[in-house]
């Protein structure tokens, strides 16, 4: 095994401490970017009348760890990798944020990583851009749905330094659950010490912004759009159900969030996931539901443009891929 160099310990323990994990993620000195970004930065499809753009933010080659799964290896971690038709090198995290035009009003789904993840700032960080030339005016955005806290999900609300508002004008809507949650009086000192930049910064910036609005249930937070309760990953953590007419979308953000990993395996136990027994029920229960009424989805982290339908495959679920 090489030597980890100090640059290298630095950028393994910012990108942990960034995603709130309690151990560091091995991050090697040679890990520019392997995977080439996609020719045209976005992809859009219909749902019934409703328009949904897929923005491609960038990606994360997460180097291998042993500690990324509790019950599997490297070794069975690349194997599913090739047999989802990825490369098993690194594991492919690439971040996808939906925007869903319907009737004219503008809702972004997530936020994105604001170019301020740890371990993936040079790659990531081109939600902007990828709007730009969709031709969507950030201004005009009216609603931000937050599936949860996880740092690739609303660092692109904040600007790095600053936490000043890049969406001021917009109505931010998250579950409940997931936001008393991070925000509890004693939340940060509670919290693994990997875990407490994380909380700092939520604690910091969201109970001080009049634009967050909490909501509990399955309700509907936007026009044709609902919250589907999908905890595990966080305690709070929610996928969102477009429906069209007749046609539906699942938006499944981290549910399922690398298929060739955690679908395809649902019993596995990702580091990325608070409580893994609650995520592979939320995760089953979504993509059963997926299948039973056949309809798409998508996910924050499945390959660009990240929509697709789902098949049962033995225990677990096969994902394929889909231009909608």
């Amino acid at each position: 095994m090489s030597k980890l160099s100090r640059r290298d310990v630095m950028v393994s323990a910012g990108m942990a401490t960034a995603l709130g994990l309690s151990s560091r993620l091995v991050v090697e000195t040679a890990w520019a970017q392997k995977t080439p970004p996609p020719s045209v930065g976005f992809h859009k499809y219909k749902v019934g009348t409703a328009e949904v753009t897929a923005i491609y933010d960038g990606i994360f080659e997460k180097p291998h760890d042993p500690a990324f799964f509790k019950n599997a290896s490297v070794d069975e971690t690349k194997a599913a990798l090739v047999k989802g038709g990825l490369t098993p090198d690194f594991v492919s995290i690439p971040f996808t944020v939906v925007v869903v035009n319907n009737g004219g009003k503008l809702t972004l789904c997530d936020s994105g990583t604001g170019g301020q993840l740890p371990g993936a700032t040079e790659t990531a960080g081109r939600l902007h851009d990828g709007m730009k030339a969709a031709g969507i005016d950030p201004a005009k955005i009216s609603t931000i749905l937050i599936s949860h806290f996880h740092p690739d999900h609303i660092f692109g609300l904040m600007e790095k330094g600053t936490n000043k508002p890049i969406f001021p004008n917009a109505e931010i809507v998250v579950n409940e659950v997931e936001y008393k949650w991070w925000t509890e009086a004693g939340r940060v000192e509670k919290l693994p010490e990997g875990r407490k930049a994380l909380g700092t910064r939520i604690n910091t910036v969201f109970p001080t912004w009049k634009n967050i609005k909490q909501v509990s249930g399955e309700v509907e937070v936007t026009p044709g759009i609902r919250f589907v309760s999908a905890p595990g990953h966080t305690p709070g953590h929610v996928a969102f159900h477009l429906s069209s007419g007749n046609e539906q979308l699942m938006i499944s953000n981290d549910t399922a969030y690398v298929p060739a990993l955690s679908a395809a395996q649902p019993t596995w136990r990702g580091v990325f996931d608070q409580d893994g027994d609650m995520a592979e029920a939320s995760r089953r229960k979504v993509l059963d539901r997926v299948i039973a009424d056949k309809m798409n989805i998508c996910g924050y982290h499945f390959p660009f443009p990240g929509v697709g339908t789902f098949q049962k495959d033995g225990t677990g679920y096969a994902l394929l891929s889909k231009k909608a």
